[in-house]
């Protein structure tokens, strides 16, 4: 009797059932502007997760694999809100790149920490880590594409290399938006600006380049 008690004591605080998003929203809420998801150990993770290690072992290999899929999980999240923006952008007739820039920066403060993460990774991260996040922007990249080539078959008016400009816009964006990390809140308002201004000329510059070789 008194061996069992113990052991009900360091159990009382773990959940019963967990899934793979559990795991990786504890291992989210423990990194920060001066912690990045590379340097969490499994013990903190379990810990913040209320799991034993052995729960944590039947949905990933290892932390490095929880981080890859933490990033993966970045990825799509940011891409679907973006989308959402653009959307959002045609209904209140409010310029679409402006909107996208807005909802992009915004998700510095939101929950998740899923910009950042990215950011970060991209930047510090292991080989691995970077290898992933350079995934996770081909995907906007492509995505980006997409959109102005539809664009460009409802006004007529096509970009030059609209891939090129997907890569261009795609890696301005999240190289400005890295900055952001380290600026004052009051300044973002001013990197939007600049972002969106930087955009457009991108756009513009290539549909003149368009004229130009035709």
């Amino acid at each position: 009797m008194n061996i069992v008690q113990p052991q009900e004591k360091r159990t009382a605080g773990r959940k019963a059932t967990i899934n793979r998003e559990d795991i990786i929203a504890a291992a989210m809420r423990l990194v920060g502007p001066n912690r990045s998801v590379s340097s969490l150990s499994l013990r903190e993770i379990t810990r913040e997760a209320g799991i034993a290690p052995n729960s944590f072992y039947r949905h990933f290999d290892n932390t490095e694999t929880l981080a890859i899929s933490a990033i993966e999980l970045a990825g799509s999240t940011l891409r679907t809100l973006i989308g959402e923006a653009r959307y959002k952008a045609s209904e209140l007739n409010k310029g679409i790149v402006r909107m996208s820039v807005e909802t992009f920066i915004h998700q510095i403060y939101a929950d998740g920490q899923y910009l950042p993460l990215l950011l970060r990774e991209g930047i510090v991260g292991s080989d691995s880590f970077k290898e992933a996040v350079r995934e996770q922007l081909a995907y906007f990249e492509q995505e980006l594409a997409d959109d102005l080539e539809a664009i460009a078959k409802k006004t007529n008016k096509a970009p030059y290399r609209p891939d090129i400009v997907a890569t261009s816009i795609t890696r301005l964006v999240f190289s400005m938006g890295s900055d952001a990390l380290d600026m004052p809140a009051e300044k973002h308002q001013e990197l939007i600006d600049s972002m969106v201004i930087a955009i457009k000329m991108l756009i513009t510059g290539a549909h003149i380049i368009q004229k130009l070789d035709h």
